[in-house]
């Protein structure tokens, strides 16, 4: 899915500059990528908001600068952390015959036998990453679990295969499992009993 946004050419300094475009309802931005050197720009934030809210975060956006029409994806969005207004967009122009890279949501659907049983449903990935021309990327993938009882699970391998995008997560990665209620207690009581220490690092 294609969709249009307009978009303006700006300049970078005085740095005051962004402040003024936010202030005026406009996002800071810049588009990098195939066939397109690096080029900051700005948007309409409620225009930009409303194409994410009705197409997703993986649809193609279609921008012209300079005469020439560019396809792009969102590749990074920076928020404010206390109002959630856009600060800075980062777009990256792809070629629409190429394979990307993105992550699309899982999203659980039907109700599983085990929950009916009386199994607690447990969902342990919550995106994978996909392969596909632009124009093909998906924003969500479905992951039916109705046939999920207790002592189950459903690993990214299990998923159907798909003629539009292939999927590039780890096969064994578990996505969701339905465990009896008793053994989830157990879980939870156990991890909130760990002591936590300050300054620890991960190995």
């Amino acid at each position: 899915m294609s969709v249009s946004l307009e978009v303006k050419e700006r300049a970078v300094r005085p740095r005051s500059l962004r402040n003024q475009l936010r202030h005026s309802g406009q996002v800071p931005a810049v588009v990098y990528g195939y066939e397109i050197e690096s080029t900051p720009i700005s948007v309409e934030e409620k225009e930009l908001t409303k194409i994410l809210r009705d197409n997703g975060v993986n649809a193609v956006i279609t921008m012209n600068i300079g005469g020439k029409k560019i396809n792009t994806l969102l590749y990074k969005a920076q928020l404010d952390t206390f109002t959630s207004q856009m600060k800075h967009v980062e777009f990256l122009a792809v070629n629409m015959k190429e394979a990307t890279e993105v992550e699309a949501e899982i999203v659980l659907v039907g109700e599983s036998t085990g929950v009916k049983s009386g199994g607690v449903l447990a969902q342990n990935l919550y995106n994978v990453l996909v392969s596909a021309t632009p124009d093909k990327l998906p924003e969500r993938v479905e992951v039916d679990i109705t046939d999920l009882a207790i002592g189950d699970a459903i690993t990214v391998a299990d998923l159907p295969k798909n003629s539009d995008y292939d999927i590039i997560t780890e096969a064994d990665e578990q996505i969701a499992a339905v465990v009896e209620a008793q053994a989830a207690e157990e879980e939870t009581s156990e991890e909130a009993a760990e002591p936590t220490v300050i300054g620890e690092k991960e190995e």
